[in-house]
C-alpha cells in the first residue's frame, strides 16, 4: 500500500495507521511478530521490500529478530547510534522489553492486549500499557484509528 497522498481520505484500521506514522519517521525497524502487532511489522517489511521512502526520503531497514527482547536491544543500539528506530509489540512481549525501556529515551508506538494472566487472553485492555508507565517512554495513545493517523501532524502526545 502506497502512502496516503496529503490532503485525501483513505479508510483503514490503527494498526495500519500506526505503521504508516511508523514508517515515516523511521530509519530503521526491527520486529517481531507477536498478535497484535503482527500485521504492523509485515506492512513495514513489506513497504521497505517495495522502496518506500520515509520523511527523510530513505527506505526504512526493516530486521526480523528472534525475540521481543532481541528487538528491544536491536532499537536500543540504532538509538544509541543516533538514528530514529522502532519496533512493534504487545502483551506479555511488551512486558519482556522493560528492561531495555528503562534504558532507552525515544518514543514508541504501543498496540495493546491484556497480559495473560491464568490463561492466553485475547481480549484488549492496557494493563501491558500500564506496566510500562514508569519506564519513562512517551506513549502515543488514542482511543480510535483516526486519533492514532492523525497524531502524525499533531504537536500533542498524551504521557
Amino acid at each position: 500500500m502506497p502512502a496516503p497522498k496529503v490532503g485525501t481520505t483513505e479508510a483503514m484500521d490503527g494498526n495500519t495507521a500506526a505503521a504508516h506514522v511508523a514508517y515515516a519517521m523511521s530509519e530503521t525497524s526491527f520486529i517481531y511478530p507477536i498478535s497484535p502487532a503482527t500485521s504492523m511489522g509485515e506492512m513495514m517489511d513489506n513497504w521497505s521490500s517495495m522502496g518506500r521512502l520515509n520523511v527523510l526520503d530513505r527506505p526504512c531497514a526493516v530486521t526480523v529478530t528472534q525475540s521481543e527482547a532481541g528487538a528491544a536491544g536491536a532499537v536500543h543500539g540504532a538509538l544509541a547510534a543516533g538514528g530514529l528506530s522502532s519496533t512493534f509489540t504487545a502483551s506479555q512481549g511488551l512486558l519482556l522489553m522493560i528492561p531495555n525501556l528503562y534504558l532507552i529515551d525515544a518514543n514508541c508506538l504501543i498496540s495493546a492486549r491484556t497480559v495473560a494472566k491464568h490463561a492466553l487472553s485475547i481480549f484488549n485492555d492496557h494493563s501491558d500499557v500500564m506496566a510500562c508507565r514508569q519506564t519513562g517512554w512517551a506513549q502515543l495513545c488514542s482511543n480510535n484509528p483516526q486519533a492514532s493517523f492523525l497524531s502524525r501532524f499533531s504537536s500533542s502526545v498524551t504521557i
